[in-house]
């Protein structure tokens, strides 16, 4: 499953979903000794009356005599169960989502099967067997991850107990359906008005990969290996499809020949949903999108929304290896799934479009999951989760993140191929079966004969990040110590791990594997430059001495490659937040590195700045730093000049990164810039400039929106209600949070509890404007007043990001205001994100406290002659 795009980039503050091991109130498991194996399932949905009829047999074997059986069921109505000529008794346990059938006599040893005949709701959940509505029609869906399948058909709904199924789907006679695997029959009846379509036996899978669609979908068809191809929506979207196909056709036979597996399936469908909660699904061989995370107009779209659909389209079908081949046995090991996925996606997409920075993006993604890691409320890669809530939970950084990332380390220091192998060996020795955490270590340990067991098995197993802290160089070493790194600055603890340390002084990278008991690291050269994170792939913080940083520091541009120099800054600001570097050190390090070509490494630096304004900065000290930025980065933004067409990819997002800052620093040439960009961007359709840059334009947008009045507020409103380009919706949306004037956010609050913006996406409004600096106080009053209407809003898992953005104030009060909240107003599936938002504003507290001395001595050396 593929998180929603701004979550994943944005870890620090939306949906900080982040466990820690705890006891279960109750273990949910089933009962052993039932082995489902195969499952025969008709539906006939009611589109209408939002309801549903289902016929079921379940064939399975049982290890014992027994007259009962316990599966999985939620908001089933059971009509009639029987095994043989055996009618049973239903009894059911709501609590746990269980179903008990209980027969007069014991059913034998063995082979077994279920007959079983039940109703249930299409629910508006965005989970089970769901509505999903247009202004047209009503359209029946499935998301069945991970725990979910339980809601349409009463099944053995874990993971380890896979079965293969034959489908079949009773629909009006206007519509079609979309499953797993290829139609073998469409038939007219039973009934006038309604036709019947039977799909293929699927292969060996989980429950939860499961999916059948019901609709008038349009498609766009491709071919690659040999495997038919499609990206389909509702009709008026159908032409937004092309692109996706296309990314498909170059993927798919990437995958093939880097696993060395074929794809498995005799079809690969591609489906975007009006209403669908995730950014994506890997439903084995039917996977579902988000619109936006799949629909675009090829030839208009932006180059980040090319690369937000080509990766979603590519993490999904990774899975199709990882994950619904190969499935972690259980939901502790997760990151099996979800690490694998987040690792993979940027692979074919960077070979297919290399001017597209993915390695930049890879290193930003990487910052991202370090803080988050780094702060005292986390978890293990591998955590134990029983319940629903608890499961969902662990759909969160640490099983994409950092999972991904240490994959992404380990393959860095075997090298690629050797790391290819080891993965293809990993997945031939459990095709369409499930694995384990040691599977995968054992099976790279083997094939490396490196100790990627104790490597893997240092991550997966402790929480947090390491810190590598280096003294003076004394010849060809540096004295190195471990500890465990906290944003907080809380002290260090003894923790240690065996990673590997890949160093680079500018040439070809050295890679050592330091184990706790080493206390040097060996060096390339004598009392030499190093840099000791080459490829900025390690999953660790590195502090070095005043005179090390100092040689970093200035071979940084030459010496350093872009990922590299988004890791140094990354590191560096880390350090400031702990307390253990200061805010005009940093500061002296983004002004070295204020003529970067590479717009992602300005991204990482100014992302800092903007903390440093909005969490550290008063209102004076805001004001002296902003005429420091124009100052400084002015000259560097009219240097780049206007876009031309051809552009480089680097130099549209530098121009657009330093329009940004310099428009939030009030930079009057650049607001006017930004308006004039606005008013050509939303004049009538008949004089809109089609010629405009679309990176820039999207940020003169939302620099414009920040003071913008009540008559552009009207014309972005009116585009977050075109259905027609789901993309420009969505950025529409996020564009009316940023209005700053306060009817202009109460309108946007209003709006977004309205029921009018689908609720998969009423939270994002909601958490960007409690997230902002000038409009937090105003929200978060509002949603303590209308809790009601708000909380109505929510799905199962949007609520979390909403009490993860009230973890951007920073004050005690607010901290024990905001805590007080929550423990009265609960929010499902939310306990550990709380927890997470009050390490945030402990942390905040510390950064300010510690850090504002330090910026106004910065800012006064500024203004010294």
């Amino acid at each position: 499953m593929f998180l929603n795009f701004s979550f994943r980039r944005n870890l620090s503050l939306f949906a900080l979903v982040s466990s820690f091991a705890c006891s279960a109130l109750y273990a949910q498991r089933l009962p052993r000794g039932v082995h489902p194996e195969h499952y025969s399932l008709t539906l006939t949905p009611d589109l209408t009356a939002a309801t549903f009829a289902g016929e079921e047999s379940i064939d399975l074997v049982l290890d014992s005599p027994s007259s009962a059986i316990t599966l999985n069921a939620a908001e089933i109505k059971f009509l009639s169960v029987k095994s043989g000529a055996q009618t049973a008794q239903v009894s059911e346990d709501e609590s746990k989502e269980q179903a008990i059938f209980t027969f007069p006599q014991a059913l034998p040893a063995g082979k077994v099967t279920l007959n079983i005949s039940y109703t249930g709701v299409l629910n508006d959940k965005l989970r089970g067997f769901y509505l999903s509505k247009t202004k047209a029609r009503n359209y029946a869906v499935t998301q069945f991850e991970p725990t979910d399948a339980r809601r349409a058909y009463p099944s053995f709904d874990e993971p380890a107990l896979k079965a293969t199924y034959d489908l079949t789907l009773v629909v009006d006679a206007k519509d079609t359906a979309i499953a797993n695997t290829q139609i073998v029959s469409d038939k007219p009846g039973p009934v006038a008005g309604k036709h019947t379509l039977k799909f293929q036996t699927t292969p060996k899978m989980s429950t939860y990969l499961v999916a059948f669609l019901v609709g008038d979908f349009k498609c766009t068809s491709g071919k690659a290996d040999g495997v038919p191809i499609r990206a389909c929506s509702t009709p008026d979207k159908v032409a937004l499809t092309k692109f996706a196909v296309e990314a498909a056709e170059y993927i798919l036979p990437y995958y093939d020949k880097y696993f060395g597996i074929k794809y498995p399936m005799p079809k690969l469908d591609m489906i975007a949903l009006p209403d669908f909660e995730a950014g994506a699904m890997e439903n084995f061989g039917c996977i579902t999108y988000r619109e936006t995370d799949l629909l675009l107009e090829k030839n208009k779209a932006s180059i980040p929304a090319k690369k937000r659909v080509a990766s979603v389209v590519a993490h999904e079908m990774a899975h199709q290896w990882f994950g619904d081949m190969v499935t972690m046995q259980w939901w502790d090991n997760l990151w099996l799934n979800e690490g694998f996925a987040t690792w993979m996606e940027s692979k074919p997409v960077a070979k297919w479009k290399p001017e597209w920075n993915f390695p930049e993006d890879d290193a930003i993604d990487l910052n991202a999951t370090l803080n988050l890691d780094s702060q005292a409320t986390t978890r293990t890669i591998r955590a134990r989760a029983e319940t629903p809530d608890e499961i969902n939970e662990m759909f969160d950084g640490i099983a994409y993140g950092k999972a991904g990332a240490v994959l992404g380390m380990v393959e860095h220091y075997l090298g690629e191929e050797t790391f290819r192998q080891g993965v293809h060996n990993y997945l031939a020795e459990h095709l369409y079966a499930n694995a384990t955490a040691e599977d995968f270590w054992n099976a790279q340990t083997a094939n490396s004969h490196q100790p990627i067991d104790k490597i893997m098995q240092s991550f997966v197993t402790q929480p947090g990040v390491p810190l590598l802290t280096f003294s003076g160089q004394t010849g060809n070493a540096a004295p190195l110590a471990q500890s465990r790194f906290f944003l907080s600055g809380k002290a260090a603890d003894s923790q240690s791990w065996t990673l590997p340390v890949c160093t680079t002084n500018g040439g070809k990278p050295e890679c050592r594997v330091v184990t706790p008991e080493d206390k040097t690291l060996p060096l390339a050269e004598a009392n030499g430059f190093f840099y000791a994170n080459s490829g900025g792939k390690g999953y660790y913080r590195t502090a070095y001495t005043a005179k090390q940083l100092e040689a970093i520091t200035a071979k940084a541009e030459t010496a350093l490659s872009p990922p590299e120099r988004i890791g140094l800054l990354g590191d560096r600001w880390a350090l400031v937040r702990s307390g253990q570097g200061t805010v005009g050190d940093y500061m002296k390090l983004v002004l070295a590195l204020k003529n970067d070509p590479s717009g992602q490494v300005m991204e990482t630096a100014l992302n800092a700045v903007a903390t440093i304004k909005s969490r550290i900065a008063s209102d004076a000290d805001r004001a002296a730093l902003d005429k420091i930025l124009v100052s400084e980065l002015g000259p560097v933004y009219t240097a780049l000049g206007d876009p031309r067409a051809g552009d480089p990819y680097s130099r549209q997002t530098l121009r657009s990164e330093l329009m940004e800052v310099l428009g939030d620093a009030k930079d009057p040439r650049v607001l006017v810039e930004a308006k004039q960009l606005t008013d050509r961007a939303y004049a009538s359709s008949s004089k809109r400039d089609k010629g405009l840059d679309p990176i820039l334009t999207d940020t003169a947008v939302t620099v414009t929106a920040e003071n913008g009045d009540a008559a552009l507020y009207d014309k972005i409103f009116a585009s977050s209600k075109d259905s027609s380009d789901p993309g420009q919706r969505s950025d529409a949306l996020r564009t009316l949070a940023r209005f700053h004037d306060p009817a202009l956010v109460t309108r946007t609050l209003d709006y977004a509890v309205s029921g009018q913006v689908r609720n998969q996406d009423s939270w994002i409004p909601l958490s960007i404007l409690l997230s902002g600096r000038d409009t937090r106080e105003q929200t978060w009053s509002y949603l303590q007043q209308n809790w009601d209407k708000v909380h109505a809003q929510f799905t199962t898992n949007s609520g979390s990001r909403v009490v993860a953005a009230a973890g951007t104030f920073c004050s005690v009060e607010k901290r024990d205001e905001v805590a007080k909240f929550f423990a009265i107003h609960k929010v499902d599936a939310a306990e550990r994100t709380l927890a997470k938002a009050l390490d945030n504003i402990s942390d905040c507290v510390h950064l300010q406290e510690t850090q504002e001395p330090s910026l106004r001595e910065w800012l006064a050396s500024q203004s010294r002659p």
